[in-house]
């Protein structure tokens, strides 16, 4: 359902940015959190943290406006994407592909008000991202398990901001943990997401993680979650992580589990699996207020 509060001429716009609907948008900065507190460096500063979240917002609507580009034919015949702006044509691809431009040009001026000595390696790994998060919406189409190709870009919301604080990128257990967690942990929840659609997918030679895992998909994706909070647990064990960390860790683990009780049930509809994706969202955030509490206290 449209939300009737905003003005007619501004729906479609904030539709085809999903900005109507905030929760996808948000978890795109979790990433990008628990990386900033993980670093050598933390607790990162005020102008660092506000330059990654304009920056993560501006590519998050641009990947949005990419997926619709591409799946604007598809999305009229899928149930859970038939209303958007594209698919009823209440905005023109030429219309969109300005906004999208507009944004890429955002994204790249944030990227040059990083810090000096981090700018050229912010900038080379910005570049990186790109083809895969504007080809990622075709992956549906030639790959078994697009749902990973979106964790590889989900990745680079830890590469970009790791870099831009510590001003290189080496290999380091923090690093490598919480990268892991961010791409283990968007496959499992974005697979969740892609079970909405199993059966116009299938009906539309569309490929997806929720179609290929078949019976083993709510196993999977609860494999997904233990192993992103472990690699998160192993990442903020070797940054020295306070002890407040741990409490939150268990029980932000604990309902990851919790959370996939129903997924499996007869019936499941587009409902229970969006309200499981907001569910990871507050659960995301709730592991990185425990990193920033641990490094606020005893970090």
């Amino acid at each position: 359902m449209r939300d009737r509060l905003l003005p007619t001429a501004l729906q479609p716009w904030l539709e085809l940015l999903r900005w109507h609907k905030p929760t996808g948008r948000l978890i795109l900065l979790i990433p990008a959190g628990w990386a900033l507190w993980l670093t050598p460096s933390a607790p990162p500063s005020l102008a660092l943290i506000l330059q990654i979240m304009v920056g993560g917002l501006a590519v998050s609507a641009a990947g949005c406006i990419a997926n619709d580009l591409w799946d604007q034919r598809i999305d009229a015949q899928v149930e859970r994407t038939t209303q958007r702006p594209l698919a009823r044509g209440a905005i023109r691809p030429a219309s969109a592909i300005r906004l999208l431009l507009i944004l890429l040009v955002v994204s790249l001026v944030v990227v040059l008000t990083l810090p000096r000595n981090s700018l050229l390696l912010c900038f080379c790994l910005a570049v990186l991202a790109l083809p895969p998060i504007l080809l990622y919406p075709s992956a549906k189409r030639w790959f078994a398990y697009p749902q990973l190709v979106l964790g590889i870009c989900w990745g680079f919301a830890v590469l970009i901001p790791w870099a831009a604080a510590e001003a290189s990128l080496s290999v380091s257990g923090p690093l490598i943990g919480c990268w892991l967690a961010t791409v283990i942990w968007t496959f499992g929840f974005d697979t969740v997401y892609a079970m909405a659609d199993r059966r116009d997918d299938a009906a539309l030679h569309l490929r997806s993680s929720a179609l290929s895992l078949g019976t083993a998909v709510v196993p999977a994706v609860r494999l997904s979650y233990g192993l992103s909070c472990g690699a998160l647990a192993a990442a903020a064990a070797l940054s020295g992580t306070g002890p407040l960390f741990w409490p939150i860790w268990l029980i932000a683990s604990t309902l990851m589990q919790v959370s996939c009780r129903g997924l499996s049930r007869a019936g499941a509809g587009i409902p229970v699996f969006g309200t499981h994706f907001r569910h990871q969202a507050q659960l995301g955030a709730l592991l990185l207020l425990g990193l920033i509490l641990g490094k606020a206290v005893g970090g």
